[in-house]
């Protein structure tokens, strides 16, 4: 079995290569006794600035495992791994009445992993496929034309295909490794295996998303686009038929849906059917913008072109009140973008390419709202408080889809400054206050100046704030059982960020995984 090696550790700009001979050195071994051996983590230790250190993890395994068996348990940072779970592939396909509604990580990730299984699946997406898709959305961008059914949340890729392309995860998923390697597959940069946090960058992942597509349908699979599901048909209590754009009905005995946190008329269409839904806490907010530089200086010191663009994770709570304001979705060297999805509303998000080489910091700065906060008894409740800010923002911005924006200084009353901001496609200066619940503000504007105690130069007159951050997480969940499917319809498997189950790339696309092995668990019995 292969062992584990941590906290090795090098200075930027050292060469990588002479890993080997040191981890060799700390065990008392020669380097040609390292076999197998690989990056498993790089990470930036930046606690000690301006002394920065790059620290890795590393696998290796040896001819004689006896050699290291008396240090096992006097080397903290060492030990040897089980054998990590195999996914066997199987190479017959065969169609099956599987329909996946959605195309982003969850749909996607499940329609791999169920050919993985030999089942080819039909996917169904409202909007159009990645490469006019771009189009639509840099026309947004451009002059503000919207396109309801095709815009940075709609679309082959989903809401992912336009950020920073984070593929970080909390979750402790077998999966995980599994999901990297087909990344790695279909386009994305090998290292995204090994990095302490790993993204792929929107430009890149547009590539990936296609080569995705390309060979579902060369296994077998059936993909339609511009196909919105509008309705269920059941035979008791369990799915029958999925109805597509009020007329169009496909059969299925298993429907998949990864629709998303914006597809607002399903949620509707759902409750409808009387589908167990429940409100769930989510967040809103501001999206804030500084100079990269400035970050890089604060994290770092002294920052060295070996080092990635600096990035930060900011909290604060309010013990009295329960409200914490965090930062969310941060994006080194990106850009801060218009994701409106419905007429007249402004939404903001974060985006980035590979390269980070914009110039500019952006992060979500949200609070967390609860369903107390709005009708909680209602499971579409929280989809209206988002659209009654959405809607304020859109007034704020000019009855347009520029966005509100004010310097950070102004909005926390410490003074004043220009707006600088990279939002597409444009900015008019507003009261932010107006655009927020007042809770939400007073929340922002404690954490913000706590936020300064942490990161010393976080608070400053080049710091742009822009409005409103609203479609941090589904607003609601769609319930499900242990074995994963609606207890209201048999056969329906809620999954992915849409439904409530995941927060991002990563963990939408191991929900997806793992809603796959459960169909495939029923249809191979």
């Amino acid at each position: 079995m292969p062992f584990l090696l941590r906290n090795l550790t090098l200075h930027p700009g050292d060469d990588e290569s002479g890993l080997r001979a040191l981890a060799a050195g700390q065990l008392g071994l020669a380097p040609a006794d390292l076999l197998d051996f690989c990056i498993r983590r790089k990470g930036v230790d930046a606690r000690k600035k301006p002394r920065v250190l790059l620290v890795y993890t590393v696998s290796f395994s040896l001819a004689d495992e006896r050699c290291l068996s008396h240090k096992l348990g006097q080397l903290d940072n060492l030990e040897q791994l089980s054998v990590e779970p195999s996914f066997t592939i199987r190479s017959e396909r065969r169609p099956e009445p599987v329909v996946i509604a959605g195309m982003g990580p969850a749909g996607l990730f499940c329609a791999l992993r169920l050919v993985g299984h030999g089942i080819a699946a039909t996917l169904i997406e409202r909007g159009k496929p990645v490469e006019e898709r771009v189009q639509d959305v840099s026309r947004f961008w451009r002059d503000g034309t919207l396109h309801p059914e095709s815009n940075v949340q709609f679309g082959e890729g989903g809401a992912g295909t336009f950020s920073d392309g984070k593929l970080t995860c909390r979750l402790r998923d077998p999966n995980t490794a599994w999901v990297l390697d087909q990344l790695v597959q279909f386009g994305a940069p090998p290292e995204i295996r090994y990095q302490a946090k790993p993204h792929v960058g929107t430009d890149r992942l547009r590539g990936v998303v296609a080569a995705i597509r390309n060979s579902l349908q060369q296994h077998g699979c059936c993909i339609r686009f511009s196909i919105c599901l509008t309705g269920l048909t059941s035979q008791t209590d369990r799915i029958a038929a999925v109805v597509c754009n009020q007329s169009e009905e496909l059969p299925c005995t298993h429907l998949v849906l990864a629709i998303g946190h914006s597809a607002r008329d399903t949620y509707r269409m759902l409750a409808t059917r009387k589908l167990l839904l429940e409100s769930k806490p989510f967040a809103i907010g501001l999206r804030v913008e500084h100079p990269q530089e400035l970050i890089d200086r604060i994290q770092y010191g002294r920052p060295h072109p070996a080092l990635p663009r600096a990035d930060y994770a900011l909290t604060y709570n309010n013990e009295s009140s329960g409200r914490s304001c965090y930062s969310f979705c941060m994006c080194p060297g990106g850009l801060v973008i218009g994701s409106s999805s419905e007429p007249e509303m402004v939404v903001v998000n974060g985006m980035s390419n590979l390269q980070r080489n914009s110039g500019f910091s952006n992060s979500a700065l949200v609070v967390n709202v609860r369903p107390g906060d709005f009708d909680g008894s209602d499971p579409l409740a929280g989809v209206r408080f988002q659209q009654q800010w959405e809607r304020l923002a859109y007034q704020s911005g000019g009855n347009s889809y520029h966005a509100p924006a004010q310097n950070l200084l102004s909005f926390i009353g410490s003074g004043g400054g220009h707006c600088r901001s990279s939002y597409r496609p444009g900015t008019k200066e507003a009261d932010l206050s107006k655009v927020l619940p007042a809770y939400v503000t007073a929340t922002l504007r404690e954490g913000i100046r706590s936020f300064e105690r942490k990161m010393k130069g976080f608070v400053t007159t080049e710091a742009t704030l822009t409005g409103v951050e609203t479609r941090t997480s589904a607003p609601l969940r769609i319930l499900r059982g242990q074995d994963l499917q609606s207890p209201s319809l048999q056969g329906l498997y809620p999954c992915g960020e849409g439904a409530g189950y995941a927060g991002g790339i990563m963990s939408a696309a191991l929900d997806g995984v793992r809603v796959a092995d459960k169909i495939a668990e029923q249809l191979n019995s």
